[in-house]
């Protein structure tokens, strides 16, 4: 049986290996109660939330750019009426471990459906933090010898369907990853507004190329932890996105390789920015998926990385 060797130190190394996730059944439009963020729950309401044939085209052009670079692509098991888009969230790899997130009791099912990948892994590799732990992989960057972490400390944090990542989760990180300096920051959640809430740490940063990131400062609850970001990339490093570029997902692209990055098609300004920093960008359509909340970094989970 093939083995996976599983290796990720960053978000931009040269990608080998990736479970990119499936929308061949997603399933009716949710009924507004049972939606998990702002963004899907305002699509609901417009009536214009996303169709399966066209979430199904928009990643097979992902899929497609995957192929291109020769990078070996796993998909989730199909389940039945299940939203499966978002593989992210399910998992992540720090180094040459799998870590299962504990994520929403009802989307437990979407690990069972990689389970025939998680067995290509040594089973001492693939770890679960113990109950009380709630970290997404979303919440989860990792940069050399960082693991930057965001999280929700307000004492309300049980009120917001939205925020993945608690304090416990932080402090398991620590604890599991002792030879990495362990980071984390006080995102802004807000169950209504989209304009107002960062569901996960990519939804307001995230590092590109070598030494640049894209960050939203808005998205951020401590003015110094946003600064301490824009001080370790440097500010000519990092390119600011508007309060409409987070809306439409701008800081959630995903890196194949340092000098090469698949965005959505419309993000015009981050695009040319890209371009003028020297990395090739792989314009996809992904306008559709983007309206549940999540882009192209949540629809992946990298494995293997140079």
């Amino acid at each position: 049986m093939e083995r996976l060797n599983l290796n990720v130190q960053n978000e931009t190394s040269r990608l080998r290996a990736v479970v990119l996730g499936t929308a061949r059944s997603n399933g009716p439009v949710p009924n507004v109660k049972d939606a998990y963020d702002p963004k899907s729950r305002e699509h609901i309401l417009a009536g214009t939330y996303p169709s399966n044939a066209d979430m199904i085209i928009e990643m097979k052009a992902v899929a497609a750019i995957f192929d291109k670079y020769d990078v070996k692509v796993f998909r989730p098991e199909q389940i039945e009426d299940c939203n499966q888009i978002f593989t992210r969230d399910i998992g992540f790899v720090i180094d040459d471990v799998f870590v299962k997130a504990n994520i929403l009791p009802d989307r437990e099912e979407e690990l069972v459906a990689i389970q025939y990948v998680l067995d290509k892994i040594d089973s001492d590799k693939v770890i679960r933090p113990p109950e009380e732990v709630h970290v997404e992989g979303g919440d989860v960057m990792l940069h050399g010898n960082y693991i930057f972490v965001g999280t929700y400390r307000g004492a309300d944090y049980a009120d917001f369907i939205i925020a993945r990542t608690n304090v416990e989760g932080v402090q398991w990180l620590q604890e599991t990853f002792p030879n990495k300096k362990v980071i984390s920051f006080n995102l802004r959640k807000d169950n209504l507004n989209p304009y107002n809430n960062a569901l996960h740490l990519d939804c307001c940063f995230q590092p590109v190329g070598t030494d640049k990131c894209i960050i939203y400062k808005g998205g951020f609850l401590q003015e110094e932890e946003y600064q301490y970001l824009v001080d370790l990339f440097g500010k000519e490093n990092c390119f600011e996105i508007t309060n409409e570029e987070m809306y439409q997902m701008n800081s959630n692209v995903f890196s194949i390789a340092p000098d090469v990055v698949i965005s959505e098609r419309n993000f015009t300004r981050l695009n040319t920015w890209l371009r003028g920093h020297g990395i090739t960008v792989e314009e996809v359509p992904y306008a559709e998926i983007s309206k549940q909340e999540g882009l192209l970094r949540c629809s992946t989970l990298p494995l293997i990385r140079d």
